[in-house]
Parts: C-alpha cells; structure tokens; sequence
C-alpha cells in the first residue's frame, strides 16, 4: 500500500512539472509571437543598386544588386539601416509589409558605427519604441527580425548574451556600446532590429562571426538613436582628430616606474599629418601617447573614443613620453573628415 502510494505521488509530481514546463513555453512562445505580430509591420526590405564597376579592360560590369533590411523610426518616414547595406548605392528602395515599395533617399552614413538613415515619402507607416539599452540585463529575450528575401519576414529568437562588447567597423575604428546575443542573424538581415519583449529596439543588427556559432552583435539601441538624431539634423556624425597615425606599442617597467603610470601601453606617433585640419606641431613622430586630458591612452580605440564631436576645434593636452620621460603639450584638434 505504502509503495502504491509513493508510486501514485511520483506520478502525481511528474505530471504536473511537465504542466508547469508546458505553461513556459507556451508563455515564451506567445511572447514571441506578439512582438513579431507588433513590430513586423515596422521591419523593411533594403534593396540597393550598387553603382557600376570597371573592369581592368575598362568594360562596363551589370550594376550589382544587394540588400538586406531596416526598420521605421518615425510616422514621416525615416528609416534605420546600416551603412554597409547601402554603401556605394546607386539607388535604394524600401519594401513594407503590406506590399508597397518606395524609392529611398539617403539622408546620411555613418561608416565608423555602421549605422544609416533613409527616407521614404508614405502614408500610415508604423515605427518601432526605442528602448533604454543602459537598462538591458544579460539573460533578457532578444528577438531578431528581418526582411531579406522580398516580403517574407524571418524571425529568430535567443536571449542578450554579453553587454559592452566592441566591434572593429569598416573604417578599422572600434564600435564601441555593442550587444552580444544568440539569435541567429541570417543572410540580409543586416539593419533589421533587435527588440526585446516589448518590442521595443534594444539594438540594430550588424555582424555575425561566421566561425562561431550563436555569436551575434547588434549596435545599442542608445548609441543609435544618437547617430541616428545627429545624422537626420546634421547628415554626418562629427568627430575630432589629432592629425596623427599611430599604433599600440607596449611600454617598458622602466617608463611606468619612471613616469608612475597605470597603463602599460601605449600610442605610439607614426605620423603626424602635416595637411590635417588640426594644429599639432607640437606632436613628433616618435612620441607614445598615453593619456588625453588626465585621462588615461592605452590604445588607439582609448583615443577615438575621448576624441567626440564636444573637442572639434578645442585645445587639448596630450600626455606623451619623449625620449622616456613624460611630457605635457598642448594641441588644437581639428574634425575628421
């Protein structure tokens, strides 16, 4: 009797944690389909006319046609995308849900955060919220939506996997601010819109390591919007420079003893670009940059990331080492063009 009923209770237990695992994925599952069902209607195909190419015979090539996706931002009709989807295009056409297909015009790129604006001239278009991604948390549901292959959408689903990530762009500047996830990015779903289960944007998608399996990145929500707002009133993102090629160097005990320093890098002056829009006569090549403003330099990624749009046209003090021995100058950055 006492075995009938132990064996009843084990019975009893499993059946209701296969209940409760039901109830999950039901929930995940219908969690999934509502945003898809939500936010669809915003995800666009992005289909571009490469400009014609020359052959070393100088033979007219056929203009190549690429594409991938975006999403709408706003009811007037801007749209998102990124810069490598529609880089070198000649022409641009957006594709909505329902059917309808517009010309684009490209209001402005932004190679070094791979991110784009376009626009269309439509009526009832329905934009994507862009959510806080400060807020995001690791293990929160991350849903990729895209729209490569004409009006089909795809749809993959994971969770955000690591925040804070940085990725090298086109232009060999480091994207900084990057989302890692899991959801799958398939072929043309490059500026299509990684939103979570509101969704709300958290992230444009962007790159995906083909070697690595489940490795994917998207530009934050936040860090879009930025470039985004910059490139719709200004057409271009402005950055400052310092007229300078440089390359990380590693630094020895005796210059970080010597110097007290807390890097053990850093940027080593290969040229100092005479014709740059800066004043930085007072750069040598052969100096090692390791701080701007007090703030510490170990890499080049440290230096582009100091030198915003708010140094244009500033004097700044770069901390160096000349001949070992540490040294303050000052230099009027110029934009980078």
């Amino acid at each position: 009797m006492l075995s009938f009923l132990s064996s009843s209770a084990t019975e009893d237990n499993s059946i209701q944690q296969s209940s409760n695992d039901e109830q999950i994925l039901d929930a995940y599952s219908h969690t999934i389909t509502q945003v898809v069902e939500k936010a669809s209607n915003s995800v666009v195909q992005i289909k571009v006319l490469k400009k014609t190419i020359q052959n070393q015979n100088q033979r007219l090539r056929q203009p190549q046609e690429a594409g991938g996706s975006g999403f709408i931002i706003s009811s007037d009709g801007f749209v998102i995308t990124n810069n490598h989807v529609v880089s070198n295009a000649e022409r641009v056409e957006v594709g909505l849900m329902d059917g309808r297909v517009f010309e684009a015009t490209i209001i402005g790129t932004d190679p070094y955060t791979d991110i784009a604006v376009l626009k269309i001239y439509a009526d009832s278009l329905k934009p994507l919220r862009f959510s806080d991604s400060d807020k995001l948390k690791v293990g929160q549901i991350a849903i990729a939506i895209g729209n490569p292959l004409g009006f089909q959408y795809t749809v993959t689903a994971g969770v955000v996997s690591a925040l804070g990530r940085t990725l090298r762009s086109e232009t060999g500047r480091m994207i900084d601010d990057v989302i890692q996830t899991d959801a799958s990015l398939n072929p043309g779903n490059s500026g299509g819109p990684l939103v979570n289960s509101f969704g709300e944007i958290i992230g444009v998608n962007t790159a995906v390591i083909a070697a690595a399996q489940g490795i994917c990145f998207a530009v934050s929500a936040n860090l879009t919007k930025y470039v985004a707002g910059k490139l719709i009133l200004e057409g271009k993102v402005k950055r400052a420079q310092l007229g300078i090629a440089g390359q990380v160097v590693n630094l020895s005990e005796r210059m970080i003893g010597y110097n007290k320093l807390t890097t053990r890098t850093g940027v080593y002056i290969s040229e100092v670009i005479a014709d740059a829009n800066a004043h930085n006569s007072e750069l040598h090549r052969g100096d090692i940059i390791v701080g701007l403003n007090e703030k510490p330099i170990s890499s080049v990624d440290d230096l582009h990331k100091i030198l915003n749009d708010e140094l244009i046209n500033q004097y700044v003090t770069v901390n160096l080492l000349r001949g070992g021995t540490r040294k303050n100058v000052k230099v009027l950055t110029g934009e980078l063009r």
